[in-house]
């Protein structure tokens, strides 16, 4: 019976019951819903009072004063004109404030998150999905009804079945202080010991606190307990990025699939067609130039002499090996390899370089320093300690010292890509290749006065790359510096092709690695964790395997911009097939 009701040609009706709601019961009710006239009609007729009776007063007291009539002195006309002037006054004071006092008092439920556009969607969802499905089977388009105990429950609940969260009435107690700002929303984890419980109160407050819904926004299935303390603050939920493979990429003699997290259509596949025509051609060869994390203090003396005695006696050799014990207490990784120190008046820059082991490595060299900031200041006890980091490091912007010196790893990926392969796969000539990148990647890039971005798209690349695998997306500022050199070889048969990446700084252990989505893409390239044989070949690994993906997506990609396929390629993958304003509506 309930099949045939719900087939029948009204089958939604019941998602939307009509019923009287009392102020009680709907603390979202208008004072204004009780006037006898409709709200813009009563605002017309105090507004034109109120102005009517003041212009009548003020013209009639001109007179008064004109005539040298006593004010006080009134007939039956002003005195009803003045009445009318303090019944508007009233009201007009209570719409401007009323609204403002209601909103203080009283606050939105947990329940009421779904807008009436919103509620509409779902029913024209359901009558859609209600032709799709085969005569006679019902589709249950109604919300699940609520248990009889009344628990709070999420408002993602409402949207998702699979992710359910129920809040106790303890927990509402607690979304209530932490609405009201007597809980620090900042510390529930430490008060309820529960990462998950706390993110769930602290997603709740803030819906009941903002007025907009996370329904979109997953609670359930982190591990709130992995990122507390090292991955992110007061957590409300994760965001989903789709994760793509290119490859097999033949590196070194070895096959990586290449995971990618991104959301730009083609991206994944114009890489995954670069990891063919390098395969095809007998695979791409890496090396390792450089391996050195790096950190640069700025400290401060009374003269620009004092300061220059400290550069000179950092810069001697004699001294290297006693700050390197010094520097080397922090960690049994960390390695001091070097310090470059540049001033500027009486203030100097020291620029420390180190080896991190599988780590990127900037908490380390960080300790690294403040170890011999430490000694030095018995030898320079004038020295001014103004940051632990000057800039001249330099973490997170594009800068020179970092396309020159390097800083993590420094790579050379290169391939010899056969004339046939670049023919038959990438669509283009081995001439129009060389020609372009000459044109585009450097010339094009000298004219734009770019800082290490003599590439196509590297940025591209290393940002999938670093979100799949747990590293920091924020260096790939200064990761992406990278120059892309195109020649042609064997008499203009073949196709010479290199990409050099002087700043690559990744891991394989700490940070946003250890958690289980990043781990599983680091164990898919065989690289999770530490190096038990040999410290720190896990994160070189991955640099090279960085390196030759950017390769790979530079081959495809400038491919693409000499056969002129680019924009019909982005409108055949880039572009949603769903209706936007159906999507929308």
């Amino acid at each position: 019976m309930e099949a045939a009701r719900l087939s029948s040609t009204k089958p939604v009706q019941a998602l939307k019951p009509k019923k009287t709601v009392s102020f009680e019961e709907d603390p979202m009710t208008k004072v204004s819903d009780a006037l006898p006239l409709p709200l813009y009609l009563t605002n017309a007729v105090f507004f034109t009072l109120f102005f009517s009776v003041v212009y009548f007063l003020l013209s009639s007291w001109r007179e008064k004063i004109r005539t040298s009539t006593p004010l006080h002195v009134v007939n039956s006309s002003e005195i009803v004109a003045i009445l009318a002037f303090f019944a508007s006054c009233i009201y007009l004071m209570a719409f401007f404030g009323i609204d403002f006092v209601q909103s203080l008092v009283f606050r939105p439920s947990p329940d009421v998150w779904i807008s009436d556009d919103e509620e509409e969607n779902e029913v024209l969802l359901c009558k859609e999905d209600a032709r799709k499905v085969p005569c006679g089977q019902a589709l249950d388009c109604s919300l699940p009804p609520l248990p009889a105990q009344a628990p709070i429950v999420s408002s993602q609940k409402v949207f998702d079945e699979k992710a359910v969260t129920v809040l106790t009435e303890e927990d509402e107690e607690i979304i209530k202080s932490v609405v009201a700002g007597t809980i620090p929303s900042y510390s529930l984890e430490s008060k309820l010991g529960d990462c998950k419980r706390a993110a769930a109160i602290r997603r709740e407050a803030l819906q009941r606190l903002t007025g907009k819904s996370l329904a979109g926004l997953p609670l359930e299935g982190l591990d709130y307990e992995s990122i507390l303390g090292q991955c992110c603050e007061m957590p409300i939920g994760y965001v989903q990025i789709p994760v793509g493979i290119a490859g097999p990429l033949l590196l070194n003699g070895r096959e990586f699939s290449v995971p990618m997290a991104t959301t730009e259509g083609c991206l994944v596949a114009s890489t995954n067609r670069g990891c063919k025509a390098i395969h095809l051609s007998g695979g791409a060869t890496s090396v390792l130039l450089k391996d050195g994390m790096t950190r640069a203090p700025v400290v401060r003396f009374g003269t620009a002499k004092r300061a220059a005695d400290l550069k000179l006696y950092l810069e001697d050799p004699n001294n290297f090996e006693t700050l390197s014990v010094v520097f080397n207490r922090s960690s049994r990784f960390g390695r001091l390899q070097g310090i470059k120190c540049a001033i500027a008046g009486k203030n100097l820059y020291m620029r420390f370089t180190c080896s991190t082991g599988d780590a990127m490595g900037m908490n380390m060299v960080s300790k690294g320093v403040q170890n011999v900031l430490d000694f030095l200041q018995t030898d320079f006890p004038d020295m001014d300690v103004l940051g632990i980091s000057g800039n001249f490091c330099s973490d997170k912007k594009p800068a020179a010292v970092n396309w020159i010196e390097g800083r993590g790893k420094s790579v050379v990926c290169e391939a010899i890509i056969k004339g046939d392969v670049v023919r038959k796969v990438l669509k283009t000539s081995v001439e129009s290749l060389v020609e372009l990148n000459m044109l585009k990647n450097l010339t094009g890039s000298a004219m734009a006065g770019v800082l290490g971005g003599f590439n196509a798209h590297a940025s591209n690349i290393v940002s999938a790359v670093y979100i799949a695998t747990g590293q920091d997306p924020a260096q790939n500022v200064e990761s992406s510096h990278c120059i892309t050199m195109m020649e042609a070889v064997n008499d203009g048969k073949d196709l010479h092709v290199s990409v050099t990446m002087p700043s690559i700084e990744v891991g394989t252990v700490g940070g946003g690695t250890q958690l289980a989505s990043q781990s599983a893409c680091l164990n898919l390239l065989g690289v999770k964790g530490a190096s038990k044989e040999v410290p720190g070949a896990n994160s070189r690994t991955l640099a090279t395997i960085i390196a030759g993906a950017v390769l790979a997506g530079e081959l495809s990609l400038m491919s693409a911009l000499a056969a002129g396929q680019l924009v019909k390629s982005h409108m055949k993958y880039n572009r949603s097939n769903k209706d936007v304003c159906k999507a929308s509506s």
